[in-house]
């Protein structure tokens, strides 16, 4: 298959998906069809009552006026009628635009919802949010434009030609066959600029993504010295985006003054052909006009129609970037089974994960974790720690091998149900926009003021919400704490909900030495009796551990209590007294 017969059909393809959305209000578009049809009848009778207007012309001093006036009072009738009739449709088709687009983007965000990490992961969140918005506008403006002129356009064909037959059979078929040469020009701009389309529409993401990319991390990018590069970057991309547009609007408008040109060629070959038939009274003078007025409102949908593709391939070219991310696998289906009264017991077996096909992480990982032990995962970066977290709470599922809560494989446990048995506090902090309440109680929410007053002073969190404006009602945003602050509030959720296992990662490396001592009492007592998984970089604060596992690319070297390692003299114990070496100096 050709590369151009394959843009054919991917546009073929995108449009019906496009058509199984707005099928949804087939009532309304057949309302709107019917409008369509009505307004443009009404249209083209005008013509006919203004020729027989002008037949009352009979010769100089010689006027019907009676007979004109009522001609002109049915015109203006008519002209009501068919306004009416438009702006009803207009109403409709900005309904079922609006509406499609609407379900469009509901069905994406629920879809990024069901989405594995690993394809978050490996696309730019900034290209992401320009398909679901920009892409996503310009593809309602196109179906706008396509409900208000497609429709009407070819309504207006059809019955143009109706009505020209009925007048003059001769002009009708002049007309018909000089036609095509309008719309086989239309046709084979529109057909090259759909590729354009689709590059203007990817570069326009890409620069969305680095937009995105450098205002959220402006203040690494002004602490590197990164102003100069960042702007290379997105002047390279602009330029990108600047020729793709260019070429595509460039090519796109050739479409509107090349079929003007052939339909005024029309026009005249209309006007001159009835100028030979009126002498012989094969047609009057009105009748000519009548027959001008139909050809230039025959040919003037070619126009509008020419206008409607163009739009139309710019929009089916986003829909297509819309429609990719809405067919993205997603997650393996939710097992209905849910885990209750859980015990705490964890055990791995025989797990491989790699992010990649070709590039190992993990290899036959095993480890049973009884249930109110506390065990500890230490390495250097990038020895798989995150991985392992990640794997305990399925956000990857494991290559082979098996991950089981209390005898029950997590495969064969919903989702929600095996997350929600985990307290989890990372290093990486979320806190939405909203109160300090609504941040707190995202795993909680119908807790009662108490219980959250009591989680915020265990967690130590309480020290800074009571001096806050409103306290718990303080509307807060992800920059207006510090990031102790929105750490602090991170671990007061988990001491709200009190699961029964816990997973620690780095939980505690953005707050003061003081408050992280505090904080250690309170999660020592969090965790009697509670499984709970602790990564740690400051070895110091792993010491009281049941059970420390020392990872090296992706697999158990060594396993044992603090003590047991240190005096093994191996991995763990270089590990160790590296950092007191290095704090030392």
């Amino acid at each position: 298959m050709s590369a151009m017969n394959k843009k054919r059909t991917e546009s073929t393809e995108t449009l019906k998906k496009v058509l199984r959305f707005i099928g949804r209000y087939r009532i309304l578009l057949v309302v709107s069809i019917v409008l369509a049809a009505a307004s443009v009848l009404l249209q083209l009778y005008v013509p006919i009552l203004f020729g027989n207007a002008i037949d009352q012309i009979i010769a100089e001093q010689k006027v019907n006026f009676s007979q004109m006036w009522r001609w002109l009072r049915q015109v203006l009738l008519v002209v009501l009628f068919s306004g009416a009739a438009s702006w009803i449709m207009n109403l409709i088709n900005n309904r079922i635009a609006y509406r499609t687009v609407q379900d469009i983007r509901a069905k994406a965000i629920r879809h990024i919802q069901k989405l594995s990490l690993s394809y978050l992961d490996s696309h730019s969140t900034g290209d992401i949010i320009s398909r679901i918005t920009a892409d996503a506008d310009i593809l309602s403006d196109g179906l706008l434009l396509g409900f208000t002129q497609l429709f009407s356009g070819i309504v207006t064909i059809i019955g143009t030609l109706v009505f020209m037959f009925s007048r003059n059979v001769v002009i009708t078929i002049m007309v018909i066959v000089l036609t095509p040469l309008s719309f086989f020009v239309a046709k084979f701009i529109s057909s090259h600029s759909f590729q354009m389309f689709q590059r203007q529409s990817s570069a326009r993401g890409q620069q969305t993504a680095l937009i995105e990319e450098m205002i959220g991390n402006q203040k690494l990018v002004q602490a590197f010295g990164y102003q100069d590069k960042a702007s290379e970057r997105f002047a390279r991309i602009n330029e990108e985006l600047r020729e793709s547009s260019q070429q595509a609007v460039f090519y796109s408008s050739l479409t509107n003054p090349s079929t003007r040109f052939v339909n005024n060629v029309i026009y005249a070959g209309v006007a001159l052909a009835g100028a030979f038939l009126i002498p012989g009274g094969a047609l009057t003078v009105g009748g000519l006009s009548v027959m001008l007025a139909y050809a230039n409102q025959y040919m003037k949908p070619f126009n509008d129609i020419s206008s409607v593709i163009t739009e139309l391939q710019n929009a089916l070219a986003c829909a297509a970037r819309i429609f990719a991310l809405l067919e993205e696998k997603p997650e393996s289906p939710d097992p209905s089974e849910s885990l209750s009264d859980v015990k705490g017991s964890v055990e791995i077996d025989q797990v491989s994960f790699r992010y990649t096909p070709h590039r190992p992480l993990i290899e036959n990982f095993n480890l049973k974790a009884e249930p109110g032990r506390r065990i500890a995962l230490v390495g250097p970066t990038g020895c798989g720690k995150t991985t392992f977290i990640n794997l305990l709470m399925r956000f990857y599922d494991v290559n082979s091998g098996t991950i089981s809560v209390d005898g029950k494989p997590v495969d064969q446990i919903s989702r929600h149900s095996l997350r929600s048995s985990y307290g989890m506090v990372l290093q990486d902090t979320w806190i939405k926009n909203g109160t300090v309440r609504e941040n707190i109680t995202i795993g909680k929410p119908d807790a009662s003021e108490d219980e959250i007053i009591q989680a915020a002073k265990m967690s130590h969190s309480w020290e800074f919400i009571r001096r806050l404006p409103d306290r718990l009602d303080t509307v807060i945003t992800e920059d207006s704490l510090s990031q102790g602050q929105k750490q602090l509030l991170c671990i007061t959720r988990v001491m709200l909900c009190l699961p029964p296992m816990l997973i620690l990662d780095e939980a505690t490396s953005s707050i003061d030495t003081r408050t992280e001592m505090l904080i250690q009492e309170a999660f020592d007592r969090l965790m009697q009796g509670r499984t709970s998984f602790i990564v740690a970089h400051r070895l110091s604060t792993i010491r009281n551990a049941d059970e420390i596992l020392v990872m090296k690319d992706g697999s158990i070297i060594e396993q044992g209590t603090h003590d047991e390692l240190m005096k093994k003299g191996g991995f763990y114990h270089t590990l160790y007294n590296s950092q007191f070496v290095n704090t030392a100096e």
